[in-house]
């Protein structure tokens, strides 16, 4: 997957274009100016797009990313890139759901997937220990009956 976070920002600010697999991808960070306090950071992206490695035709996800950051957050541009680094990268559902490269405290990545063949493969993964007293909304995704 991506490199790991990197110290120095390069994309924010800056002209970027959209990597050619999530492997030349940069997932940067910014240091959390709450790192004392946990709480859960959300990032959405409805309109996330990958190749099936098999037949090479398009898959679409609705990907939901919860997570409680430590000392550094994921910079939001950088995460932008990275997911549309997929849109011409095969891999399986599985392998666009998992990312091992960030090291928040905790965790949670939903990936529902719009059914091709007519069967939809959501994907559901997440590291470490959700903190004491933090509150984690529902993902707020219905179970298939037709997305939207």
């Amino acid at each position: 997957m991506a490199k790991k976070p990197g110290k120095s920002l390069t994309q924010l600010g800056q002209t970027a274009s959209i990597p050619s697999s999530p492997e030349e991808a940069v997932l940067e960070r910014v240091a959390n100016p709450h790192s004392d306090t946990n709480y859960v950071a959300r990032f959405t992206a409805p309109e996330f797009t990958s190749i099936c490695p098999v037949t090479g035709q398009p898959d679409f996800a609705h990907l939901v990313i919860d997570y409680v950051p430590g000392k550094w957050l994921v910079e939001s541009k950088s995460l932008k890139l990275y997911l549309q680094s997929f849109r011409n990268h095969g891999a399986f559902h599985e392998d666009c759901t998992v990312a091992e490269t960030l090291v928040p405290k905790w965790i949670r990545i939903g990936g529902y997937w719009y059914p091709r063949g007519g069967i939809p493969i959501d994907v559901f993964w997440q590291k470490g220990k959700l903190p004491a007293g933090v509150w984690v909304p529902d993902q707020g995704v219905a179970p298939y009956r037709g997305r939207g």
